[in-house]
């Protein structure tokens, strides 16, 4: 089911329960479950566990079917939506930019978007439901002296719980190449930066490296240009966009910062192989 709005829905909804932070009982606490039918995206970040039950939804234009004990993490910018969920079981946390400790913030940008990931060892599993369990119980003892700071920090302990989970599956930051570390600084840049710098000259100045380094990097690591990887990050939020509003393509153009509407309907072209109204027509269809 699509529902289409004037621009994608944008869900505040950590910051109702309190200072940009919220812990969740899926099983009986979650609010406005409904609206999760439709595509939106959060201006928050969403650290949840499936400990039962099945979940089928769609992130960016992938579908996950998930009927394992699973750890699901979500950037503020990703678009998804809930295609079927039944009986599930386990724990929702939102966080808000200013509530994450830096470190984590910038792993998080560093190695987004992750896949979910479901916890084959039983050790694992156990771990993560306490530490859900603990922020969970701290989040509803709002009388406390401290309440800000021991909800801030059991669920920034959460929050390393579940990268050390993902980065799991990378290799250690100590193994990594220079190319891949370089790598990693320019993805962090772009996921913030794409609407803003569209150059590599943009990226290579915020880290101060040279734009051959930089490509040179990037190449390496990815077997692909770091212009290839800007245009495909732009073409992911024009198609966004697209799918899920109805915004005219010139509209999305001018939200993606591009005066130059042809420019960017040739752009669009050149990296989805269609057009943008092809695309629309194609994925409404």
């Amino acid at each position: 089911m699509r529902k289409r709005t004037v621009s994608i829905p944008i869900r505040t909804w950590g910051r109702d329960y309190g200072n940009g932070i919220a812990v969740i009982n899926m099983e009986s606490e979650i609010p406005g479950s409904k609206e999760f039918n439709y595509a939106h995206r959060h201006d928050y970040h969403l650290f949840v566990l499936q400990e039962s039950g099945i979940s089928h939804t769609e992130i960016d234009f992938k579908q996950y079917f998930i009927d394992q004990p699973t750890i699901i993490y979500q950037s503020p910018n990703q678009v998804h939506r809930a295609l079927k969920v039944k009986q599930l079981s386990g724990f929702i946390m939102t966080m808000s930019n200013e509530n994450l400790h830096a470190d984590y913030l910038k792993i998080l940008q560093m190695n987004t978007p992750v896949e979910p990931l479901t916890l084959s060892s039983k050790t694992d599993l156990a771990i993560i439901r306490e530490a859900f369990s603990l922020c969970k119980k701290l989040f509803d003892r709002r009388d406390d002296k401290l309440y800000d700071r021991q909800v801030r920090d059991s669920c920034n302990t959460l929050v390393g719980l579940f990268m050390s989970q993902f980065l799991k599956q990378t290799k250690d930051a100590e193994k990594l190449s220079r190319f891949e570390i370089v790598h990693k600084a320019f993805t962090g840049l772009l996921e913030q930066n794409f609407v803003s710098m569209k150059r590599p000259a943009d990226y290579a100045a915020a880290l101060n490296i040279s734009v051959a380094y930089l490509n040179e990097c990037v190449k390496n690591a990815t077997g692909v240009s770091v212009s290839y990887q800007i245009q495909q990050r732009i073409i992911l939020e024009a198609k966004r966009l697209l799918y899920h509003s109805d915004r005219s393509v010139k509209e999305v153009a001018i939200e993606l910062g591009y005066d130059d509407y042809p420019y960017f309907s040739r752009l669009f072209t050149k990296v989805a192989g269609v057009t943008a109204l092809t695309f629309r027509r194609k994925n409404r269809d």
